[in-house]
């Protein structure tokens, strides 16, 4: 039996959260348990319960991905966080780790290097794009 991670997307877009969650769905050690459009519902759904791995998306609406993951690593230590974003500034980088994020990935990395990455987390182990 595979150890399944339970990973709640977090993107203020649509397209992107049902694409993931299509892409995530074929790994079966990946179970996508919801989908939220800011980070004040990502805390909310880790609040709740059942969620291993969060896939943060930075710019967003009502709180942002920054914020959302401080928040979140606070509230519960065992619940990682990766970043998945089209923004590669070093400040960006620099901002989601200090906040606690557990990995950095680009929206342009491969489908299989992001299940690979979220393997990787849950395992303990940190997760960053070759370009970061």
């Amino acid at each position: 039996m595979v150890d399944m991670t339970r990973v709640l997307i977090c993107d203020d877009d649509a397209l992107v959260r049902a694409g993931l969650t299509l892409m995530l769905g074929e790994e079966e050690r990946i179970e996508v348990v919801g989908e939220v459009g800011h980070g004040r519902e990502a805390l909310e759904a880790v609040q709740a319960g059942g969620v291993d791995l969060v896939l943060m998306d930075l710019r967003m609406p009502v709180m942002d991905g920054i914020d959302a993951t401080r928040a979140i690593v606070e509230l519960d230590r065992d619940t990682k966080v990766i970043v998945l974003t089209t923004f590669d500034a070093d400040d960006y980088v620099v901002r989601a780790l200090a906040a606690g994020a557990h990995g950095f990935l680009l929206k342009d990395t491969p489908p299989a290097q992001i299940a690979d990455a979220i393997a990787s987390v849950a395992s303990g182990e940190p997760a960053l794009s070759p370009g970061i």
